[in-house]
């Protein structure tokens, strides 16, 4: 595969955003790492390498985006608000930084995805931003951050976590989030399994495209599960 380096300092978040890029042409896919992990991680695990053939086709582009989860939700000499703010300059520098700069270099149509912790970012992102994103990936995923916390709540906690606002879309959001295919997956043994976005109505009867999956008999939450069943959502 083409693999090319890349860094910003990022105006969102005041320091320096590196990434990874795969591949020339296709369809963008911007892949996000598990808790705490960097951009490289999805390299270092057979993610990406489980794509080569596609990126050499030209099916799909990689990207490997990096993450402060570290000054944000897991950073707890921080204060719970502190946490909820530094995670939402990282959502800036997503939707103005890091999107743009895809849609620059590829015309758009961005597919997320991610495993475990990078599995809400995804979710996040493409909840966000419907149509920008158009498709997500989501393994082994939570998407409720209220256990990182400590009992703190407040409105932009609430809609930076997709179990909590999906559920209450208006039907201009909901017109909106149909322009996501969506794809959650899991082993049914996985612990995170009963962490999946409740919605009043299901993704189905709202009309949005959706495929969830529930590998049989295994705990699925690893990477030999992820890197098997990335290759059919692709």
């Amino acid at each position: 595969m083409e693999r090319t380096y890349g860094s910003w300092t990022s105006p969102a978040l005041g320091r320096t955003m590196e990434f990874l890029w795969f591949g020339q042409r296709g369809r963008p896919l911007l892949l996000f790492p598990t808790s705490m992990g960097r951009f490289y991680q999805n390299e270092d695990f057979g993610l990406v390498g489980a794509l080569a053939d596609k990126v050499d086709a030209g099916h799909v582009q990689v990207v490997c985006v990096d993450s402060v989860d570290s000054e944000s939700w897991y950073d707890t000499a921080a204060s719970p608000r502190a946490r909820v703010l530094r995670h939402d300059a990282y959502d800036r520098y997503l939707r103005d930084e890091m999107l743009p700069f895809i849609e620059s270099r590829t015309g758009g149509n961005v597919a997320v995805g991610g495993a475990s912790f990078g599995a809400y970012h995804a979710a996040n992102v493409a909840a966000r931003y419907p149509g920008r994103v158009t498709k997500a990936i989501c393994f082994s995923g939570l998407y409720h951050i209220g256990r990182y916390l400590d009992g703190y709540w407040d409105e932009l906690a609430y809609f930076h976590s997709p179990a909590a606002y999906v559920a209450n879309m208006d039907a201009e959001w909901c017109a909106r989030l149909r322009h996501v295919e969506w794809i959650v997956a899991t082993g049914e043994r996985d612990s995170l399994i009963q962490q999946k976005p409740r919605v009043r109505r299901s993704p189905r009867e709202q009309g949005d495209p959706c495929h969830a999956e529930f590998w049989p008999g295994v705990f699925g939450h690893d990477w030999p599960f992820w890197i098997d069943a990335i290759r059919r959502f692709i």
